[in-house]
C-alpha cells in the first residue's frame, strides 16, 4: 500500500485528527517550534489572574490549571476566543463610530472574520484541536481553477490560475533554453549537466521538440484545454492556446504566482469543521468556569507580593471589580495595553508604544446556490484582484451541496482596509458586490442575500488586526520577560504574528518562565 493511499483509508476511517497524526509520523508534517508543555514542581496553591480569554491566555489558564494554580481570567467581550471569532445569522457586530450591523446569515452559514485556515505545520493549534475534540478538515489554498483579475490586463477579464502559472514557467523556461543553447551559461553548465538542464526545462515548461512554448496536447495538459478529451466519435481533446510572452508579463498577474509557495501557505491547511471559533468553544468547555466575562481591565498594579486589577463592566450593564493574586499573565493586545493604567517596568512599557497593529478589513457575502462551483468549477481557493477586494476565497466546506454558502467577499490591509471602513455597512457590501460581478459576473449580485463585514481596527478590544515589529530584537525579547510578578503574551510576542499559532506558542514560553520563578522562590 502506498503512502497516500494508507493516509487516505486512515482519514476516512478515523478523521482528520488521526491522519494528521500519521502524517506527523511519517514525516509529511514536520512539526513547528511546538513543544508540549511540563510544568513540573508544586506551585503550591500560588494565583494567577489571566487577562484575556484569547487563545493565548485560555492555553495559559488550561495548563496553569493543570499544574496546580489557582487561576481566574478577566475577558473584554461576553464570548471567548478573541479573534478566534466566526459571525453567523443573529450575532451582532458593533464598530467603534457607531455602527452596528445586524449579520442576516441563514443557519448552518458563518464567516471567519478573524483566523480562517491553520498550516499543517502549526502544530501547537492541531495539539490543542485534538486534545479538546476540535474536528478539522482540508482548507482549500491553491486552486488553479480560481482566478488573476486586472483591471487593467486583457481588457478586464479574469484568467485561470492554471493558464498563467503554465504558461509563465513555459515562456520563462523557453528563454532560459535559447540562452544555454547560445553558450550564455557556458561557465555555468557544460557537457552532461548542460544536455540534463536542458532536458528538465522541457519537462518542466512542457516545450515541444523545438524547445518551444507552444499550442499542443503538452502545453494544455498543464494549463487546461479548450476542449477536454471526451468519449466516442467527438473524443478528442483540444489544446488551448497559450497567452502571449509580452501580454503574460505586461499583465502583472505573474505577482500573485508565489502566494501559495510561502511557508505559511504549504499544502496541506485545514480548518475546524463548523467555523474557526470551533477551536475558541473548544477551550471554553475546559476553562469556561474560570471566566469572568464583560470585564474591562482598568489598572494594572504590581508589589513586592502580588498583583490587583482593577476592572469595570465592558457594556456597563454589569458590576466592576477588583481581583487580587499572585502573578499575572497579560495577553491584552499592546495596542489595547497601552491605553490602560499599568504599573510596568520601563523595557516593557517602552516595547508597549513601540509596537503597531495592522488595520484589516474582511467581508462575507452569503449567496443562495454555489454558483463558483456548478457554474464555473471552482472548488476552493482564492481569486485575486487588484480590485478593491482584494481577493475572494471560496468555501471549503459543504462542497457540491444545493444550498447557499458564504463566499470571503473582501480581505484587505493597509489604504483600501481604511477606504472600506470609513464606508457605511451598506456601502461595504455594495462595493464588494460591484468588484465581484466584474469577475464573475451578474450571477455574484443575483445570487446575494446577506453580507456582513469586519474592520479590525475598528473594534475596541483588540483596536487593530495584528501586532508588527519593525525587527525581533532587544526591545521584543525585553518584552517577553517576566516583569516582577507580571509576564505578557500573545501573537505579538511571538514571530508567527496573526497567526493562533503564535498566540498559543508565546503562551507556553511565558507560563513556563512564570512557573520556573514561581518554584525557584
Amino acid at each position: 500500500m502506498s503512502r497516500r493511499s494508507l493516509l487516505t483509508l486512515i482519514g476516512a476511517t478515523a478523521g482528520s485528527a488521526a491522519m494528521l497524526r500519521a502524517m506527523t509520523t511519517m514525516g509529511h508534517a514536520q512539526e513547528s517550534d511546538y513543544k508540549p508543555v511540563k510544568l513540573e514542581g508544586d506551585p503550591k496553591g500560588a494565583s494567577v489572574v489571566i487577562l484575556g480569554a484569547g487563545l493565548a491566555g485560555m492555553t495559559a489558564a488550561l495548563e496553569l490549571r493543570d499544574a496546580g494554580y489557582k487561576v481566574t481570567i478577566l475577558e473584554y467581550q461576553k464570548r471567548a476566543g478573541g479573534r478566534c471569532i466566526t459571525l453567523r445569522g443573529g450575532d451582532e457586530v458593533h464598530e467603534m463610530g457607531g455602527f452596528v450591523q445586524k449579520v442576516g446569515f441563514s443557519e448552518g452559514q458563518f464567516f471567519n472574520n478573524g483566523p480562517w485556515r491553520i498550516p499543517h505545520h502549526h502544530q501547537g493549534v492541531i495539539h490543542y484541536c485534538q486534545r479538546l475534540g476540535v474536528a478539522l478538515q482540508p482548507f482549500v489554498q491553491e486552486n488553479l481553477s480560481a482566478y488573476l483579475h486586472s483591471k487593467d490586463a486583457f481588457d478586464g477579464k479574469p484568467q485561470r490560475q492554471s493558464w498563467i502559472k503554465a504558461d509563465y514557467q513555459g515562456h520563462v523556461t523557453e528563454l532560459l533554453t535559447k540562452a544555454v543553447n547560445a553558450g550564455a551559461l557556458d561557465d555555468e553548465v557544460t557537457g552532461e549537466t548542460k544536455d540534463m538542464l536542458l532536458e528538465s526545462l522541457r519537462e518542466y515548461g512542457a516545450l515541444d521538440k523545438d524547445m518551444r512554448y507552444a499550442s499542443n496536447i503538452g502545453t494544455s495538459n498543464l494549463r487546461g484545454y479548450d476542449k477536454p478529451a471526451g468519449g466516442g466519435m467527438t473524443s478528442a481533446p483540444v489544446p488551448s492556446t497559450p497567452i502571449g510572452r509580452d501580454d503574460l508579463l505586461r499583465s502583472g498577474l505573474w505577482h500573485h504566482l508565489r502566494e501559495h509557495d510561502i511557508y505559511e501557505h504549504h499544502a496541506p491547511l485545514f480548518q475546524p469543521i463548523g467555523g474557526m471559533d470551533m477551536i475558541a468553544r473548544g477551550f471554553a468547555n475546559e476553562v469556561g468556569d474560570l471566566i469572568t466575562y464583560d470585564a474591562r481591565v482598568t489598572r494594572i498594579a504590581q508589589s513586592e507580593t502580588g498583583v490587583t486589577i482593577d476592572y469595570d463592566s465592558s457594556s456597563g450593564e454589569g458590576e466592576g471589580g477588583q481581583v487580587t493574586a499572585d502573578y499575572c499573565v497579560c495577553t491584552i493586545p499592546f495596542s489595547v495595553l497601552g491605553q490602560i493604567e499599568a504599573d510596568l517596568s520601563s523595557d516593557l512599557q517602552n516595547a508597549v508604544d513601540t509596537v503597531w497593529y495592522y488595520e484589516g478589513f474582511k467581508a462575507g457575502l452569503e449567496m443562495k446556490r454555489r454558483f463558483w462551483e456548478q457554474d464555473e468549477k471552482i472548488y476552493g481557493g482564492i481569486t485575486f484582484t487588484d480590485l478593491s477586494i482584494g481577493q475572494i476565497s471560496y468555501p471549503s466546506a459543504d462542497m457540491m451541496s444545493a444550498g447557499p454558502g458564504v463566499l470571503l467577499g473582501a480581505y484587505q490591509f493597509g489604504k483600501p482596509a481604511y477606504e472600506f471602513t470609513a464606508l457605511t455597512p451598506e456601502q461595504r457590501i455594495e462595493r464588494c458586490l460591484a468588484d465581484g460581478e466584474k469577475i464573475h459576473g451578474p450571477n455574484y449580485r443575483q445570487e446575494f442575500t446577506a453580507g456582513a463585514s469586519f474592520g479590525w481596527h475598528r473594534n475596541s478590544w483588540t483596536l487593530g488586526c495584528y501586532g508588527h515589529w519593525d525587527e525581533y530584537g532587544d526591545t521584543f525579547f525585553k518584552a517577553c520577560e517576566v516583569d516582577r510578578r507580571l509576564v505578557c503574551a500573545g501573537e505579538h510576542l511571538s514571530q508567527w504574528p496573526g497567526w493562533q499559532e503564535g498566540a498559543i506558542l508565546s503562551a507556553l514560553d511565558a507560563i513556563t518562565r512564570l512557573h520556573q520563578r514561581v518554584i525557584a522562590g
